[in-house]
């Protein structure tokens, strides 16, 4: 069964997080299906699910924030990876943010859906095609322009989800939920 790569992304860079999650998968030779979490009508047919979406002002995006809400007991059923992309500082995002890694008003959420692992990724801002309101609210917070984006970080993260996913199919045992692995 393919693993469902959802994301919520405003201008492409949380997209292209997904979709590199989608390569290191395929070349572990996992099916996926990497697309946006508004397109996604059930999970029927998926063995596990990564979501991830761009924080903006410390939030979620409406269609990650919807689609967590409306699968929820669906997702409490499967092998279930989240990430948050959008802290534009160097170094490691959590630090930045005083080991914050997943907007607080998602809480009851996520323990309800028991993920294997939540992870924050930095994030790329290019003022040249944000919003008149993102660039403002960028600017008021100090954020930076350019790739803050770590690929290495985010290609070990899908190894480790290709090494769950690929012991899950074996039949290897495994612990439930793999806890915060950042």
């Amino acid at each position: 069964m393919p693993t469902l790569i959802a994301h919520a992304s405003r201008y492409g860079a949380t997209r292209e997080i997904a979709e590199a999650i989608g390569r290191a998968l395929e070349k572990r030779g996992l099916a996926v299906d990497v697309r946006p979490a508004a397109e996604v009508g059930r999970l029927e047919g998926y063995g596990g699910v990564v979501l991830g979406s761009a924080l903006y002002s410390g939030g979620w995006l409406d269609d990650a924030r919807e689609f967590l809400e409306s699968f929820q007991d669906e997702l409490a059923a499967r092998d279930v990876w989240l990430f948050s992309s959008g802290p534009t500082t160097p170094g490691d995002p959590a630090e930045a943010l005083g080991g914050w890694l997943f907007p607080e008003d998602l809480a009851p959420l996520v323990s309800k859906v028991r993920p294997r692992d939540v992870i924050l990724f930095a994030g790329k801002i290019d003022p040249d095609v944000l919003g008149l309101q993102d660039w403002l609210i960028n600017r008021s917070m100090r954020g930076l322009a350019g790739d803050f984006r770590n690929w290495p970080r985010i290609e070990a993260w899908a190894a480790r989800i290709a090494d769950a996913l690929t012991a899950a199919r074996a039949g290897a045992p495994q612990a439930a939920h793999d806890g915060n692995q950042n």
